[in-house]
């Protein structure tokens, strides 16, 4: 018979993610049993909950500020609290949420020097991914993205926007994975949910919609011709485009740093 053993305490990386973990610990966080099946699903559960309340994030559905409250969210996802907490948890040190001292959970605000400051070290990460990128793909690979990027066209014609924001994160997704550099690809998947959340604003225009769309077609032709230069500058461009149509912001931020290189 399996016996039941009592769970070691979280280890956070701030005190008052500490201390919302002390609150919130309850029967089925002490109780673990010593089942790999049951620890896999439990895993599986709480990345699944992260990344349904991600995509809520990103497309606005959940709002900066707006309260996360765990028996609602049990209900929505299907899931019960662990999942959710470690949820939480996960979208909080992502800078998504905000764990508050009185053990609610708030959406964070988007705020105009964070977006900036991202763009610049997002753009640069997928430029150079790009010129790596460049240097290694193959035939199949340009096909799949190329699938890809014409499946996303369609989204753009028939105006599904959450369809189209997915897709158009796979093919982001699969140009840093086809550089095939691990350091660059866990900065990058650590920074890109934030990111996204500005984009998914940005595209809200219509201008600018069409415009990325656009920016999307010369890139992946220059993929296509393996051009890591002309990848490169595409990438950086599609950024700072991008970055204009943000609620307080320019573009000045990527700007500045492109005349720095």
């Amino acid at each position: 018979m399996v016996k039941p053993k009592r769970a070691k305490s979280y280890e956070v990386a701030s005190d008052r993610a500490s201390a919302y973990n002390l609150l919130m610990i309850d029967r089925e966080d002490v109780l673990l049993v010593e089942d790999g099946g049951g620890r896999g699903r439990k895993g599986k559960l709480h990345a699944e909950a992260a990344q349904k309340l991600r995509e809520m994030i990103v497309s606005g559905e959940l709002a900066p500020g707006t309260r996360l409250r765990e028996v609602q969210i049990c209900s929505q996802l299907g899931v019960s609290r662990t999942p959710v907490r470690e949820a939480f948890r996960t979208l909080a040190a992502e800078g998504m949420v905000e764990l508050l001292p009185n053990r609610s959970v708030v959406v964070s605000e988007l705020r105009a020097s964070d977006v900036g400051e991202l763009y610049v070290v997002v753009a640069a990460l997928e430029a150079l991914a790009g010129e790596i990128a460049c240097r290694r793909i193959t035939e199949a690979e340009i096909a799949e993205i190329a699938t890809i990027h014409s499946e996303m066209l369609g989204c753009y014609e028939r105006r599904e926007r959450a369809a189209y924001l997915d897709l158009n994160h796979r093919i982001h997704r699969r140009i840093v994975e086809i550089a095939a550099n691990g350091v660059l690809l866990g900065a990058w998947e650590a920074l890109v949910p934030r990111v996204e959340r500005a984009r998914a604003i940005a595209n809200l225009d219509p201008a600018r919609w069409l415009a990325a769309v656009y920016e999307h077609s010369k890139m992946l032709s220059a993929l296509a011709r393996r051009d890591g230069a002309a990848l490169a500058v595409l990438t950086r461009e599609h950024f700072l485009n991008g970055l204009k149509f943000v609620p307080g912001h320019s573009g000045s931020a990527v700007d500045a740093s492109q005349q720095k290189n």
